[in-house]
């Protein structure tokens, strides 16, 4: 009986075994095959031949755009390649997954045969590879760039004026008394922050870029009546903007970098600063979302700039940047010219106002629709990422050509509402080298009021 028992126990003992490893050889062959190939730089050359490849850049934004920066020693991206950024996965945006699965969509993933992914800190790649693989891309590998930046034969592509966004790391070393290789020509860089409010009340005090300087809205667009007892904020006239930048610490000599919570303030100012003539103006890239993302410190002390006395040039120096409405109703009969609406579809139709505090609805005839957000007159969807960096920028001048018809080598004048949209709309045309464009500032808001011919209704029907 002993015996028995011994044996069956030993036979147990040997199937338990048998399971185990069967189990474990399972397990191992499991993990080889859900492993990520990993691709060579002969590869990715080849892939850039390959109309079924689509070569994917999981770094930031920045670097993708032209900055050298995240230990890269090149900046730009490999050419053809577009932009999948690792950061946008850790983005705080409510939204973010809309965010994700658009820019999913609108890059096509899931059309290529071949996905490669590539960053230079072995690990940004293997996120965004597993993301999308988790999302129905197949065949997803991942590339160590590294090599090709190194290798200065290899061509990068990069934005033409990208360094008009900074990254938050370019504007940590200034803070922190740097400077940088982009600014070495800049012999006073200063530092705004742009917001609706006093200190207090804009929330500047609760946490601000260190040394940034505080600007209100109110003051470059001070609330006004201008026609039929309205109180609109148009864009004040050139003498009191001159003195908002005197006042601010601001010459045509400065380089000034333009923060702010949101993007839409901060493109907002830094038009009107390049307008006036102020030699080097840049927009810190994310708003505070990717300062935050970094770890970086904000100061809760006020700072007080200090009050200059020469402008420097005759303001505005660059008069053609921002159109007046009689401007406007003149370049609309050039066959030449576009207007490019930046709101949303519904304001455009006119089945919303977009504002609550103004009632008339619909467009400018002759004004073409140009994206905006999808939601409010202060969603900007379409032209940013998850982390409010500038989208794609190829993606948006295909957006501009396919989608919009809109010829690019017409002047483009840029328009929303009341000038916030269609500023950083504006800046981000810049930023891709569309130079013979302008921003219509007044927006719609101030052309109906003042009585001017509209029309309602979708266009297309």
């Amino acid at each position: 009986m002993q015996k028995k028992l011994l044996s069956l126990v030993c036979c147990a003992a040997l199937s338990a075994m048998f399971v185990v490893g069967c189990a474990s050889n399972d397990k191992s062959k499991t993990s080889e095959e859900n492993k990520t190939k990993v691709v060579a730089t002969d590869d990715v050359k080849k892939s850039l031949k390959d109309e079924k490849t689509i070569i994917v850049d999981a770094r930031g934004n920045d670097v993708y755009s032209g900055w050298a920066i995240e230990g890269a020693t090149r900046g730009g991206h490999i050419p053809g390649a577009t932009d999948f950024s690792a950061d946008w996965l850790e983005s705080k945006a409510e939204n973010k997954d809309d965010y994700l699965s658009d820019a999913i969509e609108n890059k096509k993933l899931k059309s290529y045969e071949n996905v490669i992914v590539y960053d230079t800190n072995g690990e940004d790649a293997s996120k965004v590879a597993s993301y999308l693989s988790s999302n129905g891309i197949k065949n997803v590998s991942t590339y160590d760039a590294n090599e090709w930046i190194k290798d200065k034969s290899l061509e990068l592509e990069s934005y033409k004026n990208y360094d008009m966004y900074v990254p938050a790391d370019m504007v940590k070393e200034i803070v922190d008394g740097k400077t940088p290789e982009n600014f070495t020509d800049s012999k006073n860089i200063k530092i705004v922050d742009v917001r609706w409010g006093n200190d207090k009340e804009s929330g500047y005090l609760d946490g601000h870029i260190p040394s940034a300087v505080h600007v209100n809205t109110d003051d470059f667009e001070t609330p006004k009546v201008y026609v039929n007892n309205i109180e609109e904020w148009r864009l004040n006239g050139d003498k009191a903007l001159v003195n908002l930048a005197l006042k601010s610490g601001i010459t045509s000599k400065d380089c000034v970098i333009v923060t702010s919570p949101e993007p839409l303030a901060a493109c907002r100012y830094a038009v009107i600063l390049k307008y006036l003539g102020v030699k080097d103006v840049r927009v810190m890239s994310g708003g505070f979302d990717v300062w935050n993302e970094k770890g970086y410190a904000l100061e809760k002390e006020g700072v007080k700039a200090k009050a200059e006395k020469d402008f420097g040039v005759d303001a505005p120096a660059n008069p053609d940047m921002i159109d007046t409405i009689k401007e406007t109703k003149e370049f609309l009969k050039k066959d030449d010219y576009t207007l490019v609406d930046n709101r949303t579809w519904n304001e455009y139709i006119g089945k919303e106002s977009g504002y609550s505090y103004h009632k008339i609805k619909g467009r400018i005839e002759g004004a073409v629709y140009g994206y905006a957000g999808k939601t409010d007159s202060s969603s900007m969807d379409y032209y940013r990422n998850a982390d409010k960096t500038m989208r794609n920028g190829y993606e948006i001048l295909s957006m501009w050509k396919d989608d919009c018809k809109i010829d690019l080598n017409n002047h483009l004048a840029f328009m929303c509402g009341s000038g916030w949209r269609a500023a950083e709309t504006y800046w981000d045309a810049m930023v891709m080298g569309l130079d013979n464009t302008s921003l219509y500032s007044d927006g719609w808001i101030a052309w109906s009021n003042e009585g001017n011919k509209y029309v309602t209704g979708d266009p297309t029907k």
